[in-house]
């Protein structure tokens, strides 16, 4: 027993020498060892170093027993990486992977909470009692932090942990780095303040070299406060009561927070633009320190050869040639190491690396002229799903880096190359998995203050609360802007806060001209920016064609299928349109990509997106259910029918229009609203003596509505000649419509098909064998009946056929 004892504590001391990224995960399966650990600690101090330190942990041998005290709370619902998190391995990756360093000491694990509440007389003071210890960085309303509890914007949450400085960390600036806490955090350092932060979702840093004792332990304390959707700041889909759509908040620490020890001159920030079409990469690299005279060498190196290398001032921008670029794109994610030598004097005093991708996102017109989403100089139809980022187990947080990377892998998997990330800013490492996997993303920021809809004019901000967008829009793309994945900016999701929607596009589109920008997802076009974006479930459609903005989908589908067992409860699950069964969801989504197919090459279509990766707490409208343990429909198939929606072969399908719609150009229909004989279907009907005006008819402020003809009355019938070609062989017919209300369709006085209800665009419905039958070589008439009840009015109908590239 004594030579195992001793063999085994000489490992544990050549282990705890080894690379701190690599400690804590290793260590895990040692930590009920107590005896072998106290052992050892005497060993380590001799070499300078803590084992507190190494473990990550803030308490002290005299303190609570190791790891002892925690577990995970009791919650809804755990994904299989639960498991798999423990104190001693809680995020142990680097988390800013486009700036390492190779010095640094993780804080994630036990910290010491309170929730108090908010009186500004105790505000600063460490409470007598602390209620326990939370993981971080796992939210305290999540089962992973050990806690779940809500907050709320009455009180305020506390945090402690304790830390010892490396003692061969002297002569540094120490940094203090934490990766996001939401919402306004002020820390302080050996109880004295050293600053306040306000923001959910950037990183942010101190120096608090000042404050720290010399030797022994350190005491950092965190005061929180977030209220929430009681407040005005960016805050996404958090709310205090959560519901359908919306869902449980996030208070306090959710990603790394780490310490750092640097040079007084230092690298604090790259900016990295890549330009494909001059073959070279743009850099701007900001110092920390006084630093007149510091230079900055960046050597680029594909896998392990040089491949460029450039050197410039610190502060102003500079170039790397990289010389017949391999270029990033979702079929291949190619990525370039970089590294950076900052030197003062001669003198080498810092060093990071980073990588980055060369690729190019801009506007294009395709062959035939359609306005496109360009990706390398060539057009790329972009179709991914809408990724809320929330966890049953972690809610903003997810359980492991490999969490993470599996959402991302599965994407890819079901045949999708992009993904929208809906209002909400993720980890670092997240766009790491889409740089290195090769997933396009759409970046919202997240939304705040009140609500407007439809085309109601910007809300009033307060000035406090205009500032406060605007700062943390820039922090976003300052802080994620490096990742080649993202290609979009999305400062607002419809009505959500949305505010000087003109100004702030224009703005985002001169702060980073290397990337396009959606000013307004959905229901409230301003107008303005790279693209229109409608949403429409469950869809699809096209918006109007423009002659400088692409028309993409921000929006469509919300299939729905509560899966038993995986839900986050048992009953009053929700979606946009429920299923019962497998066979029938994928029916359904197979029917939806189906219909989308044809609107990329009519309409000039450039990109959609699909309601959603995953269910989220309620909603179930995933592709996979909320604790990712099962995607709802077969990948094989699901991935061939995406695919399908971008990769060639076969091209995409051609639509032959056979009687247009109106919402290009006015087409001439002959209408009454007076209650026409039993046969004014009949293809011999004659309608001489009807009104004639150009479609669509109906009240302007319809959404989504194109009215060239008012219509106000009940019901119109509205009647059409088209001409069908001899020897014309049909091989989809669909039915282009927007209806507002109740629609029967006729052909040579048949009826083809009826739609019940409205919708909110312009959508296509394949047609049964009934209009096959109607048609006749020649001169044919569609007739339509619509009657409307109640709010808006439209109607418009159009007839094409659709040839799907395999056929031709």
């Amino acid at each position: 027993m004594r030579i195992s004892f001793v063999a085994r504590q000489g490992a544990m001391v050549k282990l705890l020498l080894m690379n701190v990224v690599t400690l804590q995960s290793r260590l895990a399966s040692w930590v009920g060892d107590l005896p072998c650990l106290r052992r050892v600690a005497p060993l380590l101090a001799a070499r300078g170093v803590s084992l507190w330190m190494v473990l990550g942990l803030g308490a002290s041998l005299s303190q609570a027993p190791l790891f002892g005290a925690w577990q995970a709370a009791n919650g809804p619902l755990a994904t299989r990486w639960a498991k798999e998190v423990s104190p001693g391995k809680v995020h142990p990756e680097y988390p800013r992977p486009q700036m390492v360093r190779a010095d640094w000491l993780n804080l994630n694990g036990l910290w010491d909470y309170a929730i108090r509440e908010t009186n500004s007389a105790a505000q600063g003071q460490a409470p007598d009692k602390y209620d326990g210890q939370i993981l971080v960085p796992f939210p305290v309303e999540s089962a992973l932090s050990g806690v779940m509890k809500q907050v709320g914007g009455a009180k305020r949450l506390l945090y402690r942990r304790r830390f010892t400085v490396p003692s061969g960390w002297s002569n540094k600036q120490i940094l203090l780095h934490f990766g996001a806490v939401d919402w306004e955090t002020t820390v302080y350092i050996n109880g004295k303040e050293i600053g306040t932060h306000r923001g959910g979702y950037d990183g942010f840093s101190f120096n608090i070299t000042s404050l720290l004792k010399t030797g022994g332990e350190q005491e950092l304390l965190l005061e929180v406060w977030d209220p929430s959707d009681g407040g005005t700041q960016p805050r996404g889909k958090q709310v205090n009561k959560p519901g359908g759509i919306w869902y449980t908040p996030t208070t306090g620490i959710w990603q790394t927070v780490w310490l750092e020890p640097v040079s007084p001159v230092s690298i604090t920030e790259t900016k990295l633009v890549p330009d494909i079409d001059a073959g070279e990469l743009n850099i701007t690299v900001r110092v920390l320190g006084n630093a007149p005279d510091a230079t900055i060498e960046a050597v680029a190196l594909d896998g392990e050869k040089e491949v460029g290398r450039g050197t410039g001032p610190a502060g102003q921008m500079f170039k790397v040639t990289i010389p017949n670029a391999n270029l990033w794109s979702p079929d291949s994610p190619h990525l370039y190491n970089l590294k950076f030598s900052l030197a003062q004097g001669g003198k080498v005093v810092d060093e990071v690396t980073s990588y980055f991708g060369m690729r190019k996102i801009a506007l294009g017109k395709d062959e035939k002229g359609a306005l496109r989403l360009f990706l390398n100089n060539r057009p790329l139809f972009q179709f991914g799903p809408l990724d809320q980022g929330f966890w049953p187990d972690g809610i903003y947080t997810a359980p492991t880096d490999e969490a993470l990377r599996y959402d991302i892998e599965t994407t890819k998997q079901l045949g999708f190359n992009m993904a929208r990330k809906h209002v909400k800013v993720e980890p670092d490492r997240w766009y790491y998995w889409c740089d290195k996997l090769g997933l396009l993303v759409w970046q919202d920021m997240p939304s705040g203050d009140r609500y407007i809809s439809g085309k109601d004019p910007d809300i009033t901000r307060t000035e406090e609360s205009a500032k406060q967008f605007d700062r943390e829009l820039k922090r976003l793309v300052d802080g994620r802007g490096n990742h080649p994945c993202i290609v979009m900016w999305v400062p607002f999701n419809e009505g959500w806060g949305q505010f000087d929607t003109e100004r702030i596009t224009r703005r985002l589109q001169a702060y980073d001209p290397s990337r396009l920008v959606d000013g307004a997802s959905g229901w409230t076009d301003r107008e303005v920016g790279d693209v229109h974006d409608i949403h429409t479930y469950p869809g699809p459609a096209a918006p109007n064609i423009e002659t400088n903005r692409a028309g993409v989908l921000g929006e469509f589908g919300g299939l729905g299928l509560p899966v038993s067992g995986h839900t986050w409860q048992a009953e009053k699950n929700w979606g946009y349109r429920s299923f019962k069964t497998v066979e029938e969801l994928t029916a359904a989504y197979l029917e939806l990509i189906k219909k989308l197919r044809p609107m990329i090459g009519g309409p000039g279509l450039a990109a959609a997106i699909y309601t959603q990766t995953t269910d989220v707490e309620v909603e179930v409208n995933g592709l996979m259910t909320y604790d990712r343990a099962m995607v709802k429909m077969d990948p094989a198939v699901i991935g061939a029918a995406n695919r399908k929606v971008y990769l060639p072969p076969p091209p995409p399908p051609v639509v032959n229009v056979l009687s247009p719609t109106s919402q290009e150009r006015g087409i001439e229909w002959h209408y009454t609203i007076e209650k026409p004989p039993a046969n004014w279907a009949a293809l011999d009907f004659n309608d001489s003596t009807w009104q004639i005006g150009p479609g669509g008819f109906g009240e302007p402020a319809t959404p989504g509505a194109v009215v060239r003809t008012k219509w106000k009355s009940d019901d119109i019938w509205i009647r059409r000649s088209f001409e069908i070609p001899a020897g014309f062989a049909p091989h989809s017919l669909q039915l282009l419509i927007h209806h507002d209300e109740d629609a029967e369709i006729y052909v040579n006085g048949n009826l083809v098909a009826s739609f019940p209800g409205h919708i909110s665009s312009y959508d296509s419905t394949p047609l049964d064998a009934r209009i096959t039958k109607a048609l006749q070589p020649g001169n044919n008439t569609l007739a339509v009946h619509c009657h409307q009840t109640q709010g808006g009015q439209y109607i418009d109908v159009g007839l094409a056929d659709v040839i799907e590239g395999d056929e031709k």
